[in-house]
């Protein structure tokens, strides 16, 4: 199953979509399946505030499990890991309109009412599976690219 399907799918089984994103790429890096939803439990609608969308910090860990900074004298590397995240959040943006939740979802996660209205009009059945979708293909896109250039 490709990484797409696979972020989709565990979206639809009732995971979060930060969940979704990054188990679909963890095991790529040493990170097992059960590890990533672990570790993306709490990104979920927006760190369940309505800021960044969670299929997005599912995508910006796996991208930072390739590109991340972690020899701190590799200064190259942080200006590589910066850059691979705006042009991720950019793409995503100019796809969707937004990579912020609460303007995706047109309500504010971080209050009863908001979080109400979510869940009584269906966004989170009628939306998220697409931004989950945008958030995995561009980062099997940058993490693919970059794999087919070496």
């Amino acid at each position: 199953m490709d990484r797409v399907t696979k972020a989709v799918e565990l979206f639809g089984q009732g995971y979060m979509c930060s969940q979704a994103v990054f188990a679909a790429f963890s095991e790529d890096y040493g990170v097992t399946e059960k590890q990533a939803l672990q570790i993306g439990a709490c990104f979920g609608s927006g760190m369940n505030k309505g800021e960044v969308c969670g299929a997005c910090t599912g995508a910006l860990m796996a991208l930072g499990m390739r590109y991340g900074q972690f020899d701190l004298s590799d200064v190259e590397s942080r200006a590589a890991q910066k850059a691979k995240a705006v042009r991720f959040l950019e793409e995503f943006k100019k796809r969707e309109g937004s990579y912020i939740c609460r303007d995706i979802l047109g309500c504010d996660l971080s209050t009863e009412e908001g979080r109400s209205y979510a869940i009584n009009n269906g966004l989170f059945k009628k939306i998220c599976p697409k931004m989950v979708k945008t958030a995995a293909e561009i980062t099997a896109q940058m993490l693919g690219g970059d794999e087919q250039q070496k």
